[in-house]
């Protein structure tokens, strides 16, 4: 088993900034990698980006790329979610999920991660 848990969201005014941190506990070393999703009201949850503990290769959504940045620290065992230039569309819960499917492939659809955190809530006000 692998705990996550999220933290670092709040509100915010479009164009600021605001870090989120998932720290990872339990059985790490089965995970390959960890992935940020978000999910707005009324809407389905979307990937957002994912990096690799190996590496620390990473890959975005296109609506994020450029603004955002997924970043790992092997020894504490936490994933970074920097983000900057917020929009209010960006206004969701944030989730970070662990995978254990290929150490080689960025994993971007949800039901291929098996842990998940709780969540936590970015709002960007216009």
């Amino acid at each position: 088993q692998v705990q996550l848990v999220e933290s670092g969201g709040g509100v915010v005014q479009a164009g600021g900034s605001l870090r989120l941190y998932c720290a990872a506990s339990g059985r790490t070393f089965s995970a390959y990698g960890v992935g940020w999703f978000r999910q707005a009201p009324g809407k389905e949850r979307e990937f957002v980006a994912t990096t690799k503990w190996s590496g620390g290769l990473t890959y975005y959504a296109d609506s994020v790329k450029g603004r955002f940045t997924i970043s790992r620290d092997n020894v504490k065992h936490t994933v970074y979610l920097q983000m900057n230039s917020l929009k209010p569309e960006d206004t969701a819960v944030y989730y970070c999920a662990a995978e254990s499917q290929d150490p080689r492939r960025f994993i971007i659809n949800a039901w291929e991660y098996a842990y998940w955190g709780q969540g936590t809530q970015v709002t960007v006000s216009s």
